[in-house]
């Protein structure tokens, strides 16, 4: 049996495959059934009626195997290469031959950490795509054959779909917008095309369906890879709401100014946060891509015990930063193929019998790699040194670009014209300053000019990591034969020198490197100098700090650090609530307390018909009134439907509000029978019998003159920023300034505020775009407390309490008795969707008091019980 997931029930069950001609697909190891499908009678041959005998030998199977860890890896390529034989057909799948690709990272990952990292027993399952066309024919047989040989599962992709997916919109849309170039012209990246975006959905999508035919999703760790797959999130979070879910990002991510020009910024940001982890190489990173969800979706993030995380409807998305690192023991081996120390002789015979020094550049050839900027600081070096010409070679290896376009072919040309350039002007008989390499070279022939360069030039002017540098220390470090060919003795110190792009991922690890801005030509050129005329002692220093980087920071450990917190992030996903809510690419999973209810307003409405002593406390903007709302006087239905209630002479009915006593007396004055309270210490019109009286606490507000000139101050410095004066609050708000900026500015206020009024009876709070000064010790909780102990003096106690509100100021009314205005993490009991749903459930109480009153008659006193007293929220 292939599938661990719910998708293929049947199929499971009768013990079926997917396998071309009707061969059952090899297994993915020991079956664990889905909780959905353990009771009995649902799956036949699970129910112990059906065979006795399976049914013990199951049991025992069980009992004495426990479930493997699996992770699941998926990336836009498998780490497999495919051959078609010479002369093979289409059809059955006979012809092809599959082998790992030893440069692939994913099998890296899989390698590095059984071997290191304690995780030997670790099942990993690869799911992705093949470089070459698979003919349809010959799909189920290959996948049958990748699948039970090497734990591959394919997505077999339309050669159309793909071009549009791969060489489309990831290669001339994301993989340039990441890199920093705007689609300022179609030359320059592509204008967005909305097909080329459908056909990424589309691959994403089958990515995710290949992915439900193999998980068992209680238990198994999915981690996705790079830009390719940046909406497949969405897709596995909407089927299986608790997926164990982590992604990182191999690229860039650009500043929001940069990325917010994407036509889908939204829907891929919403995308990722549907996993449980997000990585980045780099702060940078990880920084621009916080910096988004901020200006775009008004979302903040803030550390805890050492992570960055961010609150998302209820889950916490970390955010995981930590560059990838090298295969140590790869490289190891290679340094050891005879076929390396042999290179190695070779290269030493052509530069170091002349006591030429080798400087090295390996990069693809693709515009953001800076080849053509790295060979014009070499000319600017010749010509400002000369003192180097015929003792400096600059060797050039140009892997092949992975993209293609007429981008690529300048490059090409340009770097083959100033190489031209640059030996004409500068060579000599015997001596060729740029020798430039751009064919595919084998490994063990990088290595070996890793080994004899003095110098490594990498100058990307963008890039994700780059892991040249790591490579180069690991094989400047080299071993016994190495050093036997290098004529080096057991007690040698090694070294190296490294001249790195600012702009590159592995540049903040490489703390010893000189680093440069690829785009200033005499400063390359200088660092250049300097890394050939640097004390060998210095060197020396410099190559030991990085190596003790670098061997301790491979790629197992990078995966091991990956996949250790995506295990404690996902510890308590079944402990909690789960509800899918959008709809497309939107789609997000709402998560809550087990104990965080829907209000049930049949059973709120029962007890109100029930109880004769009511108290219902309302807040009104969120609640009553949408946030959204521009005008924010009461409508004359919200009026009506307050009388309705205010009318019913067992009910008291406040509206609590931040509001000034002015307005809410202004707004509300129709309301006869409406209590006013205000969260900051006094009451307005609180009933006695059936006549109001005021209740207003007299407080000292001279400590606003002293605030007021300090806000005054920052308003004026920080656009987009106000100030809204309480009846006993200032508040300044930011939340149509800069949000970096407001954020900043609003820690300053704040401080400079607990300040100056240090000697003043007032707090000062900030809250979600606001800093506010009241005086101390008061809020709504304040207010719900003293409405309770005045009734209590009169012996006027309630037996129904129903506390509405929507936003953090009410979340101390809610430690009383509350319900809050939508689904979201609340120290209320209860909840509602949203302010419509308050006005319904309001006006079905009025409703009840309407008909109870035109009957002459009340219910007996019954009383709502605590647990249930009062208590909801409006979801955001």
């Amino acid at each position: 049996m292939v599938s661990r997931s719910y998708s293929n029930l049947l199929e499971l069950a009768s013990g079926g495959g997917g396998g071309g001609g009707g061969e059952p697909l090899p297994s993915l190891g020991r079956r664990r059934v889905p909780r959905v499908v353990t009771a009995s009678g649902i799956v036949p041959g699970l129910d112990a009626s059906d065979d006795d005998d399976d049914a013990a030998s199951a049991a025992s199977d069980h009992s004495s195997h426990a479930p493997r860890e699996r992770v699941i890896i998926v990336a836009n390529q498998l780490p497999v290469r495919a051959a078609l034989r010479p002369g093979a057909g289409a059809g059955g799948g006979a012809g092809w031959d599959f082998e790992w690709d030893e440069d692939s990272l994913l099998l890296q990952v899989r390698d590095s950490l059984r071997a290191h990292h304690g995780r030997g027993d670790v099942d990993f399952v690869y799911v992705g795509g093949l470089r070459d066309d698979v003919p349809p024919a010959d799909h189920d047989h290959v996948a049958h054959l990748l699948l039970e040989g090497f734990r591959c599962v394919p997505t077999f992709l339309p050669a159309d779909l793909r071009s549009r997916f791969y060489h489309g919109f990831c290669k001339q849309q994301l993989w340039p917008l990441f890199h920093y170039m705007l689609p300022l012209s179609p030359e320059l990246g592509g204008r967005f095309d909305r097909l080329l975006w459908q056909a990424y959905v589309s691959v994403n999508k089958i990515f995710a369906d290949k992915i439900l035919e193999v998980i068992s999703p209680d238990e198994d760790f999915v981690w996705v890879h790079d830009y390719h797959l940046m909406v497949l999130p969405t897709f596995l979070r909407k089927r299986f709401n608790r997926v164990k879910l982590g992604f990182f990002l191999h690229s860039p991510f650009p500043s929001s100014e940069i990325y917010k020009t994407l036509p889908v910024r939204e829907e891929l940001l919403r995308s990722l946060l549907n996993a449980d982890l997000i990585g980045f190489h780099t702060f940078d990173y990880a920084r621009h891509f916080l910096s988004c969800c901020s200006r775009m979706l008004g979302l903040k993030y803030e550390s805890q015990r050492g992570y960055i995380a961010l609150e998302y409807y209820g889950r916490t998305v970390t955010i995981k930063i930590l560059p990838v690192g090298v295969h140590l023991e790869q490289l190891q081996s290679v340094l050891n193929l005879p076929e390396t120390g042999v290179k190695v002789a070779e290269l030493l015979k052509q530069f170091n019998h002349r006591s030429r020094l080798l400087l090295l550049g390996v990069d693809d050839m693709d515009i953001f790699k800076g080849i053509s900027l790295k060979l014009l600081a070499f000319e600017q070096l010749l010509i400002q040194h000369p003192e180097w010409r015929g003792r400096v070679v600059l060797v050039q290896i140009a892997n092949p670009a992975r993209g293609k376009g007429k981008d690529v072919k300048e490059v090409q040309e340009e770097s083959d014209a100033m190489v031209k350039r640059i030996n004409d002007a500068f060579g000599q008989p015997d001596y060729q300053p740029v020798i430039l390499i751009d064919k595919p070279l084998q490994f063990y022939e990088r290595m070996a000019y890793y080994v004899v360069a003095e110098c490594c030039l990498v100058t990307a002017v963008r890039d994700g990591m780059n892991l040249i540098p790591y490579e180069y220390i690991i094989a400047r470090q080299g071993n016994e034969m190495i050093d036997r060919v290098l004529g080096l003795g057991p007690s040698s110190r090694k070294k190296s020198m490294l001249v790195v792009s600012e702009f590159i991922g592995c540049s903040p690890s490489l703390s010893g490197a000189i680093r440069v801005n690829p785009w200033n030509i005499d400063s390359v050129a200088d660092a250049m100098d300097s890394a050939l005329e640097m004390p060998e002692g210095e060197k020396v220093l410099r190559h030991e700090k990085h190596h003790r980087y670098v061997s301790t920071h491979d790629v197992g450990y990078w995966a091991n650090s990956f996949l250790q917190d995506l295990d404690r992030i996902c510890l308590d996903h079944n402990r909690r609530r789960c509800w899918g809510i959008g709809f497309g690419l939107k789609f997000r999973v709402v998560a809550l307390d087990p104990n965080f209810k829907k209000l049930a307003v049949e059973h709120l409405v029962s007890a109100y018909r029930r109880t004769t002593k009511r108290v219902i406390l309302l807040d009104y903007d969120g609640t009553l009134m949408p946030q959204t709302s521009f005008g924010k006087s009461p409508t004359s239905k919200t009026i009506d439907m307050l009388n309705s209630l205010c009318r019913d002479k067992n009910n008291m009915v406040f509206l609590v509000s931040t509001k000034s006593r002015a307005t809410l007396s202004e707004w509300f004055s129709p309301c006869e029978n409406l209590g006013l309270a205000a969260e900051h210490g006094y009451f307005l019109r609180l009933r006695r019998d059936a006549e109001w009286e005021e209740c207003i606490t007299v407080i000292d507000r001279s400590w606003k003159q002293i605030a007021q000139p300090v806000m005054k101050t920052y308003t004026e410095t920080t656009d987009g920023s106000t100030i809204e004066e309480k009846e006993t609050a200032i508040v300044w708000s930011y939340e149509d300034a800069d949000p970096d900026f407001g954020s900043c500015q609003a820690k300053e206020l704040h401080d400079h505020l607990e300040s100056v009024l240090s000697n003043e009876p007032v707090s000062v709070k900030a809250g979600l775009n606001h800093v506010e000064v009241k005086p101390q010790g008061v809020s709504k909780g304040l207010v719900a407390k003293r409405i309770l102990s005045t009734m209590q003096e009169r012996g006027d106690l309630p037996d129904f309490i129903l506390c509405v509100g929507d936003d953090r100021s009410d979340e101390d009314m809610f430690e009383v008795f509350a319900c809050t205005v939508g689904r979201k993490p609340s120290k209320a009991k209860y909840y509602l969707d949203d302010p419509a749903d308050i006005v319904r459930l309001v006006q079905g109480l009025a409703n009840v008091s309407d008909d109870q009153a035109s009957l002459h008659g009340s219910s007996s006193g019954a009383t709502l019980p605590d647990d249930e007293a009062a208590t909801a929220t409006i979801r955001r």
